[in-house]
């Protein structure tokens, strides 16, 4: 497998230093740009050809979230993932990066591995979405339903809405396979026929649409 293609953005530039040497360090993935804007991370997500973005969302120019919502809306990007940065229980507004486009949010003082995961987790096209704080944030700021998807979970199977339940409780492919006694194979269709009908772009977004719609609540986590 070729290596995943990083590009970071944040603006304090021994930040970026210091995640540019930890990427390097692995060998599964290489930066291929480091952006001080959101205006240079939407470019260099063009011209690096970047598989993912590590986006912080406290920029200048443009932050984060509208970087997050250009590269999401750009046909010509549509396989580049973006992974939110966030300053846990201060930043207010990670429901609108998840509804910009972005696969997940990570906290900013994480461990260095648990950031390597994280990069892995979603180029492989899984949504980071820890669980707790999921549903903490999404309790707290989610206001109006305005989730970037086509229909909602009135359209689903009855396993369809099993599966998307879990889903928006942070289960991979592997463990909602486990939950229901079929291959994480089975797990994965399911989760793709689930995208489809909602006219979801990416887990993500899954989340969004279970909260928004009542059929997962902070309390049942």
């Amino acid at each position: 497998m070729s290596a995943v293609r990083v590009l970071l953005a944040d603006d304090q530039t021994l930040v970026r230093a210091a995640f540019a040497m930890l990427v390097e360090s692995a060998g599964d993935m290489e930066v291929v740009g480091q952006a001080g804007t959101g205006r240079e991370a939407v470019a260099l997500a063009r011209s690096a050809r970047a598989d993912l973005v590590v986006m912080d969302i406290r920029m200048p120019d443009l932050d984060g979230i509208e970087a997050t919502r250009l590269i999401a809306a750009d046909e010509d990007l549509a396989g580049v993932k973006v992974l939110v940065l966030t300053t846990y229980d201060t930043d207010e507004h990670i429901v609108e990066a998840l509804r910009a486009g972005a696969s997940g949010f990570l906290v900013k003082d994480t461990r260095p591995a648990d950031l390597l995961d994280a990069i892995r987790t979603v180029a492989a096209g899984e949504a980071l979405l820890s669980p707790g704080p999921t549903a903490r944030l999404i309790a707290r700021f989610l206001r109006s339903p305005a989730a970037p998807v086509t229909g909602g979970p009135d359209c689903l199977s009855d396993r369809e809405r099993e599966v998307l339940t879990l889903v928006a409780r942070g289960l991979t492919n592997t463990e909602i396979g486990e939950a229901l006694g079929v291959s994480p194979l089975t797990a994965k269709t399911h989760v793709s026929r689930i995208m489809g009908k909602l006219g979801a772009r990416d887990r993500a977004q899954l989340v969004i649409v279970a909260y928004e719609s009542g059929l997962v609540s902070p309390g049942s986590m």
